[in-house]
């Protein structure tokens, strides 16, 4: 898998994209990350890619020309199975979204910033748009990084065991039921003795429960869905 990033602010992706199970993908070539500066793709010396709104509101609205060269240069190398914009409009990022994400082979993500872009690039050069929550950041870079962490560690060979992934929260509509360590009682605070059985069925009945029991509580939602 390649990810392209486009962006006004290379250094902000650096410290997310280069640790943990993002760094471990990556050093073993499962994962390429490759970080766009827009920057580049600008034709005047002050290097700009913002100018004023038409309309006259107030911000500043990223260009589509520099975004289209960024494209157009990435999509001559290779074929890329979404453009995605981080949007705080766009669909909200999920599990199932970073499932389907992790089966592409190439993907592009566009980092919004100032007022957003011209919606020009929206409408003719962006094939998925999307938002991880209902506010709105300084720009689109830390999105971008949440996004591309989501999708990596569901490559294949990327976490240390694959089958972690399928007992994440959210993986089947439930949160995940609680999880315990070594000691088993610290302070009188007792570990459940099912898990201490070693009765596999038992143990696989009990943390069903409790996942529903959970999501009951937490996120009634999820079971709705």
């Amino acid at each position: 898998m390649r990810i392209d990033i486009i962006t006004v602010l290379p250094e902000l992706l650096e410290s997310p994209l280069s640790h943990s199970i993002v760094k471990r993908a990556i050093d073993k070539g499962l994962v390429e990350v490759n970080i766009v500066n827009l920057r580049d793709f600008t034709t005047d010396k002050r290097r700009t890619v913002d100018d004023y709104q038409y309309g006259g509101d107030a911000g500043m609205v990223m260009m589509v020309e520099p975004i289209d060269k960024a494209i157009s240069f990435l999509k001559s190398q290779r074929h890329y199975d979404e453009i995605i914009y981080t949007s705080p409009d766009g669909e909200v990022l999920n599990q199932k979204t970073a499932n389907t994400l992790s089966t592409c082979e190439n993907i592009i993500i566009l980092c919004g910033h100032y007022k957003g872009v011209d919606h020009r690039v929206r409408e003719h050069l962006i094939t998925r748009e999307i938002s991880i929550g209902d506010y709105v950041l300084t720009g689109g870079e830390l999105a971008a990084a949440v996004i591309a962490d989501s999708v990596i560690r569901l490559v294949p060979g990327a976490m240390t065991d694959d089958s972690s992934a399928l007992t994440d929260s959210f993986q089947d509509n439930l949160l995940a039921p609680p999880i315990y360590t070594r000691p088993a009682d610290y302070k009188g605070w007792k570990v459940p003795e099912i898990l201490l059985s070693g009765n596999e069925a038992a143990i696989d009945k009990w943390q069903m429960e409790q996942a529903i029991e959970r999501t009951k509580l937490l996120r009634p939602g999820l079971l709705e869905e």
